[in-house]
């Protein structure tokens, strides 16, 4: 293949030419460990996620997608079958260094910090919640995206020091908005979308475009409607089972990671399959 810009926990970046080509591997991390064991299918289920969702905000936000086609990939990519469903050709943008995070329910890191002192990401919030509550409105909470180690989570004033009152604003309306289409249409499909992050750039003429991968398991928390119970946590379509299974039997955090026994390579692969295609209403056939 052509140079290798980057390497993440699961996704590869590839110079194509004046665009970029996204490849996503069935590589699965826990607790910032990759597993040494993939998750057949998982890349192609991302990667469609991802199409899906792009798709759906077209007319709300420009994406960076040019085609998941692969015989009309530049060279050496064209028609290479390994990346058939799990690759798609970009344009280059000037990416901003913040991930944007918006909250919809008090969980994970947010319930934590509100149970220590009230608030969430710097917000000041209601009193009284319990544990997976929906917020009356959706919290915007940014995060430096770290080179090495933990994102660090800051307020929306350090994001306007950092990059203007104009873009910030913009990055957090957008951000929202885009949550409230993706998690409205996952309400009519049962699935409650209770955080996510997104990322954006800019592109030649200046202009917001929205990047990097939307709306997976990955970079959201996803949970069966049906189940949904405030006061607890919650059921979820990710790799909950994978992280469980991993505390359970004294891996947690540690590198590098076991073998996965195929049951829980079963069970995880089995939430990423359903997650797509209650989402999409199609079968997934990878």
């Amino acid at each position: 293949m052509s140079d290798k810009l980057f390497e993440g926990k699961v996704r590869a970046i590839y110079e194509a030419g004046e665009n970029l080509l996204i490849v996503t591997t069935d590589r699965i991390s826990a607790y910032d460990v990759i597993m040494p064991t993939p998750i057949e299918g998982k890349g192609k289920i991302l990667n469609a996620l991802s199409m899906f969702w792009f798709d759906l905000t077209k007319d709300v936000i420009k994406n960076h997608v040019i085609t998941t086609d692969i015989n009309e990939y530049p060279e050496p990519f064209k028609g290479d079958e390994s990346l058939r469903d799990r690759s798609m050709l970009v344009k280059k943008l000037k990416m901003i260094p913040f991930e944007c995070i918006v909250r919809g329910y008090i969980t994970g890191s947010a319930w934590e910090s509100y149970q220590k002192d009230g608030t969430v990401c710097g917000h000041k919030v209601a009193a009284g919640l319990v544990e997976s509550d929906k917020f009356p409105e959706p919290l915007f909470t940014p995060s430096t995206k770290a080179e090495e180690g933990h994102d660090i989570n800051v307020d929306f004033e350090y994001m306007e020091r950092e990059i203007g009152t104009e873009l910030a604003t913009k990055l957090r309306d957008k951000t929202i908005e885009i949550y409230k289409i993706c998690a409205d249409y996952a309400a009519e499909h049962g699935i409650i979308i209770a955080d996510t992050k997104l990322e954006f750039g800019l592109d030649e003429n200046g202009e917001l475009v929205l990047g990097d991968e939307v709306l997976t398991p990955d970079s959201s928390r996803f949970w069966p409607a049906a189940d949904y119970k405030p006061g607890q946590g919650q059921s979820s379509y990710d790799k909950q089972y994978l992280r469980d299974w991993l505390s359970a039997n004294g891996h947690k955090g540690v590198s590098p990671a076991p073998e996965l026994p195929a049951d829980v390579v079963a069970k995880t692969r089995a939430k990423y399959v359903e997650a797509y295609e209650i989402i999409t209403g199609n079968k997934f056939e990878g």
